[in-house]
C-alpha cells in the first residue's frame, strides 16, 4: 500500500515554511550586495539558488513518496521506506499497543490522516505514516484489531467492527472541564516572565519602602498567576477534549477528542494496566471525577498533550466507576486507612515546614532593619491538626477477589485500581521516620507509564507488620491470578470452536475465586485504625527505598508466561 498523492505537497509545504521563509529573508536582504558585485547576474544568481532548494525538496518528497510501502499480513505490519538508504521494518502485531489516529484542521480539509503505532515495551512511538487518506487509517485501526484476534476480514466497512458508545461529552460538561481545569506547568513561566514587576511597582510607588512592595508585589504576582494559569488551562483542556466520544468494540476502546488537532485511537482490553480515579477538591464537591486508562509502557494520546492520559476528562463519580467497571469489574471500595497515630507525624512534618518559613521571613525581616509583621504565617497553626486529618482521611488501600485498590491524595486524589496480574514489583520502603512510627509504605509497580515516572499505586504509611502481610498476600495473589490466566488461554486455544475474542474478554471479567490467603489485618494494639468508604493525599514522596525489598514473584517454567506479549515479569 502507498501513502496518499495529497501527502506530498503538505509535507512539502509543512518542511519548506521555515525554509523558505529563510531563504526568503536572506536573498531581500543579500540582493542588493549580489546585484551590485554582479549585477543582474547576481539576482538571477540568488532567484536560482532559491527555485533549486525549493525543486529539490519536492523531488525529495516525490521520491519518498514512491519509495515508502506498508503491508499489513496475517502476523506482522510490514514498512519499506527511505530515499537514500532503504529501510525494512516487520512489526508484530500482537506488541501492537495501540493504533492512534491524529489530524489538524489542514489535514481534515485535504482528508488526510498521521497514523502511529504504540508498541508495548517503551513510550516512544514504533512506526508513524505521513500520510495516508482518513478512510485507509480507520481501515488500519480496524483491520489490525481483526489481525490480532485471528479474524481474516479485509476491514472493509461493510466489515466494521460493531461498535457501543460508552460516554459522550456533553456541551455543559465541557464547560465544566475548562472551569476545573488548572494547568500547573503555567506557574513557573509566567513567575518567571513576571520577575521584573516588583522594581517596576517600585518605581511607581517611590514613598513605599523595598520590603512593602516586595510583599505588595509579590502577592498581586501570585494571583495573577493563579488567573493566568486557570485562563490557560481552561483553553486547552476544552481544545483537547471538545467532541470527546469513548465507545468499545469486542476486545478494545475507542476514542475521539479535540478541536484543532482531533485524535482518533485505540485501547486494546487486554493491554490495560491500571486504571485511575482522579478528583481534586471541586470536583468532589459538585460530585465529578476524572478517568484515566494507562497500557504497558503508554497512555491514550500519549506525546506531551495536556491531559492526554484521560479516557474519561469529566463525569459524575457514579458515572466514571460504572464506565471503569465495564472496562474491568471490581466491588465496592472499603478502605483501610493508616493507623490513627501516624496524623501526629503530619502534623510535625507541617509544623516543621511552617517553622522553616517563619524564620525565612523572621530573616529578611531582621536583614532589611525593617518592623514588620513577619510572624503572620502563624495564623495558618489552627489549620495544622485540620490538614494533618485530610491527610490521613484520604489514603487507604483495599483487596478485592482481583485488584488491589490504593488511594491517595487531598489535592488531586487519586484511587488506583490495579489487577493482580498486572503487577509487575512490589517494593517495601521504609525511611527512617517512618522506622520512628513504625509504620512503612508498600508500593505495587506496574508496566504503566505513570510507573515510569513513579507514580505507582502505594499503600502509604500503614503498620509495618501489616506491610509485611500486604506483599505477602499480594504476592501469593498475584501467582494465583497468573496460573489461573494461563490455565483459561490453554483452555480456549483447545476449544476449536470458541470466540476470536474470547481470551481478551477473560483478561477482563476472568475470576479467580476465593483465595486461601487472609486479608491484611490490622495491629490489634491499633483498634482504632477503622475502615472507611467516603474519602483520600498524594503518595509520601519521602518513601525512599532506605529499607527496600522487591516482592519474589517468580514462578513455575509452566505456568509464568502471561498470555499476552505485554504481561508483567515478576522479581
Amino acid at each position: 500500500m502507498k501513502l496518499s498523492p495529497l501527502s506530498v505537497p503538505y509535507r512539502v509545504a509543512q518542511k519548506a515554511g521555515s525554509l523558505v521563509f529563510s531563504l526568503v529573508v536572506l536573498f531581500l536582504t543579500g540582493a542588493t550586495g549580489l546585484q551590485q558585485a554582479f549585477g543582474a547576474a547576481g539576482l538571477l544568481l540568488a532567484v536560482g539558488v532559491l527555485l533549486v532548494v525549493v525543486f529539490a525538496l519536492v523531488g525529495y518528497e516525490v521520491a519518498y513518496y514512491r519509495r515508502y510501502e506498508y503491508e499489513l499480513t496475517a502476523d506482522t505490519f510490514d514498512i519499506r521506506s527511505g530515499v537514500f538508504s532503504r529501510r525494512t521494518r516487520e512489526i508484530p502485531l500482537g506488541r501492537i499497543q495501540n493504533v492512534d489516529i491524529s489530524r489538524n484542521v489542514v489535514q481534515r480539509f485535504l482528508d488526510i490522516a498521521a497514523v502511529d503505532f504504540e508498541t508495548a515495551g517503551g513510550s516512544e512511538t514504533e512506526a508513524a505514516i505521513r500520510y495516508v487518506s482518513f478512510e485507509e487509517a480507520k481501515r488500519l485501526q480496524r483491520a489490525v484489531g481483526r489481525r490480532k484476534r485471528g479474524e481474516t476480514g479485509d476491514g472493509d466497512d461493510s466489515t466494521a467492527d460493531r461498535t457501543e458508545l460508552l460516554f459522550a461529552l456533553s456541551d455543559r460538561e465541557l464547560a465544566l472541564v475548562g472551569l476545573l481545569s488548572f494547568d500547573l506547568r503555567i506557574p513557573g513561566i509566567v513567575a518567571f516572565l513576571a520577575s521584573s514587576s516588583v522594581p517596576i511597582l517600585s518605581s511607581l510607588v517611590p514613598s513605599l519602602s523595598e520590603l512593602t512592595v516586595l510583599a505588595v508585589g509579590g502577592v498581586l504576582l501570585a494571583v495573577a498567576i493563579l488567573l493566568f494559569s486557570w485562563l490557560v488551562g481552561a483553553v486547552v483542556a476544552v481544545l483537547n477534549y471538545y467532541g470527546f466520544r469513548l465507545s468499545q468494540t469486542t476486545d478494545e476502546l475507542r476514542y475521539e477528542r479535540g478541536l484543532v488537532q482531533r485524535y482518533d485511537g485505540s485501547i486494546p482490553f487486554d493491554k490495560v494496566q491500571t486504571l485511575t480515579v482522579e478528583e481534586n477538591p471541586l470536583k468532589r464537591r459538585f460530585g465529578y471525577a476524572t478517568l484515566a486508562i494507562e497500557t504497558a509502557g503508554y497512555a491514550p494520546g500519549q506525546g506531551g498533550s495536556y491531559g492526554s492520559e484521560a479516557a474519561v476528562p469529566l463525569a459524575r463519580v457514579d458515572r466514571v466507576l460504572a464506565l471503569a467497571r465495564d472496562i474491568d469489574e471490581f466491588g465496592e471500595f472499603d478502605f483501610r486507612r493508616p493507623p490513627k497515630r501516624i496524623r501526629r507525624r503530619y502534623v510535625g512534618r507541617y509544623l516543621i515546614v511552617l517553622g522553616i518559613l517563619l524564620a525565612a521571613l523572621y530573616g529578611v525581616n531582621y536583614a532589611l532593619g525593617g518592623s514588620y509583621p513577619w510572624y503572620v504565617p502563624t495564623v495558618a497553626l489552627p489549620l495544622v491538626p485540620v490538614a494533618a486529618h485530610y491527610k490521613w482521611k484520604h489514603r487507604g488501600y483495599w483487596l478485592d477477589e482481583r485488584h488491589v485498590v490504593t488511594r491517595n491524595g487531598f489535592w488531586n486524589r487519586q484511587t488506583r485500581i490495579v489487577p493482580y496480574h498486572r503487577i509487575q514489583t512490589l517494593v517495601d520502603t521504609q525511611t527512617i521516620f517512618q522506622r520512628r512510627w513504625r509504620v512503612a509504605t508498600v508500593t505495587i509497580d506496574t508496566a504503566g507509564s505513570r510507573s515510569l515516572a513513579a507514580r505507582d499505586a502505594a499503600a502509604v504509611d500503614i503498620d509495618r507488620d501489616e506491610a509485611e502481610r500486604l506483599r505477602s498476600t499480594l504476592e501469593t495473589r498475584l501467582q494465583e491470578a497468573l496460573v489461573a490466566r494461563r490455565r483459561e488461554v490453554d483452555a480456549d486455544e483447545s476449544d476449536d470452536g470458541s470466540d476470536n475474542g474470547s481470551e481478551g474478554e477473560v483478561s477482563r471479567n476472568g475470576e479467580y475465586g476465593e483465595t486461601s490467603v487472609d486479608e491484611p489485618r490490622h495491629n490489634e494494639t491499633e483498634s482504632e485504625d477503622s475502615t472507611y468508604t467516603d474519602d483520600s493525599t498524594p503518595a509520601d514522596n519521602s518513601t525512599q527505598a532506605d529499607n527496600s525489598t522487591q516482592a519474589d514473584n517468580s514462578t513455575p517454567a509452566d505456568d509464568a508466561e502471561s498470555p499476552s506479549d505485554d504481561s508483567p515479569s515478576t522479581t
